[in-house]
């Protein structure tokens, strides 16, 4: 029997894709915190806590601060409760493996916030001033009991609500950090005053307005590198506010924040393929579902919902089905620590076993009314029927986020464009929903990025003194440019007739980032991109790009073909039910592959396909890098019309336009491209 959620009498007349109704939801959520409370709570007495991982970066380690182990337990609590109380809300009597959930969450959260209990949380004065995973789930749980007013809250008496809220209040009025903290302690300050306790209103104010600053447009705001948290906590935490508490008390502020996320919704459905799988894509990814939390918090917007609710319910059940369905999903019993199986690479140190609870935010659609449509509207597949084989492109020039739609293959892309560092949760040059990214492979092809290693003698001799001519040695030693490197930020350059272009910069300054660079043009075609990158290292390298990786999942190895076809040479791999193609046209050595283990998500190993290059001039050409990349998510053969997407490439040293080093490509349906890099520098935003 598969040990994972599955649906049992599904209605397929209601939801003819994933056979889920509201009912179903009750059961998803249900499963998911039977399983939990089964294996690590005894008895009502006992705290839901979730032992540590040995050998991860995941907190708590050994040598952490007692109150570092307790901010594990809070989690546990806090995070869990994000299941508990939607369940409670439908059924205020809900028992697990005989434990009534409301007797269980009312008794350990008063104890957690009740000073002078054995499992009572620190305070902020107990401990050094700064900022502590305390106010993140504070601001979690007065989400919830916003949200839910029925739940908990008016079970407590006066006096124990009097002594829970003194700790809210402190947690509430402390320190914060970047941005979207501050939803965190606007969700406790309001939930303070909205039951009659008296808060810094002026605090609140100022962290509103803050929040309202970070809007960059196209509905998105500014976090370190753009990224899910937009949905997650800026549109659901902040949808949920603006209901319970900020329509009353700062209507002005409310209509800011609607305006965005209304904004925002009008591509929301874009990043979801057409199962509606998620994808990984950016930093806390092992919270994977809590973006489509969007979806029902649509049905709470002012002006109504934006999204057709059959589409909406289809796409929601979908990636609820996407992760609680696999049994790999499941480690110890709770959501793994990664996207799909355990992985330490998919993972932040702020991280412990409770963390991923936070992807159940979906389930807030049980606090919708029965009646709602979000319920009752017939599941349908939206503007994916319309989409037919076509791919299409949507460009959110703000962010920098280009998202992809292939009808062909029903996955969905995220382009990134506005990339800062070189963190691999961001510098893929594209992210799949059927094809979860891998990690970092320092010795050749990683996965879907540009990687080069070094020539040049000085680099390799430990002697940098080609960038300022100094005659100085800095800190650049062999054995750290012995390894291949990716790029250290990606750069937003904008779609012309039809190219998306960006720039990978490889080197920063001051290690001559002009040297470094890499143009990428992108032209999207059914089911994969062709790619016609210009290459600008200046200095002798070697260098890979790698396709997507395909887990050795039900096979010991991918089966790849490599044949001749048209006018590039083609390498194709292929697994049960996903497979690839890479095919060479310009600018590179070779074509081959590599089998990876422990990179996968999925799968102990992985193949990669790779096209591969050497430069040992002083002074390299400057040159186009031209591939195909495509991708199938079924096992039909690869046809000689799916493999002769290019017709004709003609390569220009000089374009129409008076730029250097273009190309005009004619495509195999009789479209051609024009790829101009004229002033692209000149166009650059990150």
């Amino acid at each position: 029997m598969k040990n994972a959620y599955s649906v049992q009498n599904p209605d397929f007349t209601l939801s003819p894709h994933t056979g889920m109704t509201r009912r179903h939801y009750i059961d998803c959520a249900s499963y998911v915190l039977e399983r939990a409370f089964t294996k690590h709570v005894k008895s009502f007495d006992d705290p839901i806590v979730f032992p540590p991982i040995p050998g991860s970066k995941s907190y708590p380690l050994p040598e952490d601060p007692p109150w570092r182990h307790r901010s594990n337990e809070w989690e546990a609590l806090e995070r869990t409760f994000t299941l508990a109380g939607p369940l409670m809300h439908c059924d205020p009597d809900i028992s697990i493996n005989g434990i009534r959930l409301h007797d269980y969450y009312k008794h350990h959260l008063y104890n957690a916030l009740t000073p002078g209990h054995a499992n009572s949380l620190p305070l902020p004065e107990d401990l050094p001033d700064a900022t502590y995973q305390f106010t993140c789930e504070f601001g979690g749980l007065t989400k919830t009991l916003l949200l839910l007013p029925d739940v908990l809250w008016p079970s407590y008496t006066q006096e124990e609500k009097d002594a829970m809220a003194v700790t809210i209040s402190k947690w509430a009025h402390h320190r914060t950090t970047q941005n979207n903290w501050r939803l965190f302690n606007i969700c406790a300050l309001s939930f303070l005053k909205k039951n009659g306790y008296a808060i810094d209103d002026q605090l609140l104010k100022d962290h509103l307005l803050w929040i309202a600053s970070y809007h960059a447009g196209d509905g998105w705001y500014l976090e370190q590198t753009y990224n899910y948290y937009t949905i997650s906590l800026f549109v659901v935490y902040g949808t949920i506010w603006c209901r319970a508490f900020g329509d009353e008390h700062y209507p002005e502020i409310v209509a800011v924040l609607e305006k965005s996320f209304q904004e925002l919704m009008k591509t929301y459905t874009n990043f979801f393929g057409r199962d509606g799988f998620i994808n990984m894509w950016a930093r806390s990814i092992c919270y994977r579902l809590w973006i489509a939390g969007g979806f029902p918090v649509s049905f709470m917007l002012k002006d109504g919902a934006p999204l057709d609710p059959g589409f909406a319910r289809r796409l929601c059940s979908g990636s609820l089905l996407q992760f609680t369905g696999r049994e790999d999903f499941f480690h110890n019993d709770i959501p793994s620590l990664g996207f799909y199986k355990y992985r330490e690479f998919a993972i932040q140190s702020y991280s412990c076993p409770a963390s991923p609870f936070i992807m159940f935010l979906p389930f807030i659609a049980l606090a919708l009314p029965e009646d709602s449509p979000f319920w009752t509207a017939r599941e349908n597949e939206g503007w994916w029927d319309k989409l037919g084989n076509d791919s299409q492109r949507t460009v959110l020039d703000k962010p920098g986020l280009i998202l992809v739609n292939h009808g062909k293959t029903g996955a969905s892309e995220i382009v990134s464009g506005k990339v800062y560092d070189d963190d691999h949760n961001y510098s893929k040059i594209v992210f799949n929903t059927h094809f979860p990214w891998e990690d970092y492979c320092p010795d050749g092809a990683t996965s879907q990025e540009y990687a080069f290693r070094s020539l040049d003698p000085r680099d390799l001799g430990g002697v940098d003194i080609n960038f300022y001519l100094t005659g100085r040695k800095v800190d650049n030693t062999a054995a750290l440019q012995g390894l291949y490197k990716t790029s250290e930020s990606i750069l937003f350059n904008g779609v012309r007739d039809g190219v998306l272009y960006r720039q990978l910069i490889m080197r920063r300054p001051p290690a001559n980032g002009v040297g470094y660079i890499i143009d990428l043009a992108e032209i999207t075609i059914p089911g994969g991109v062709i790619r016609v990158d210009r290459c600008r290292l200046a200095f002798e390298h070697e260098m890979y790009l790698g396709h997507f990786g395909l887990p050795h999942m039900e096979v010991d190895k991918a089966l790849v073909q490599r044949s001749e076809i048209g006018n590039a040479e083609a390498l194709t791999a292929s697994v049960p039910g996903r497979q690839v193609a890479l095919l060479k046209y310009s600018g590179w050595d070779q074509i081959g592959d590599q089998v990876h283990e422990g990179r996968n998500n999925e799968a102990d190993e992985s193949t990669v396909l790779y096209v591969y290059r050497k430069r040992t001039q002083k002074n390299p050409a400057m040159e186009l890098m031209i591939t195909a990349m495509l991708h199938k998510t079924d096992d039909s053969p690869w046809t000689e019309e799916e493999l002769t997407p290019v017709r004709d490439i003609r390569i220009m040293d000089v374009t129409p336009s008076l730029s250097v080093l273009g190309a005009e490509i004619a495509l195999a349906d009789g479209t051609k491209r024009t790829v101009d890099f004229k002033d692209v520098d000149g166009y650059k935003s990150c």
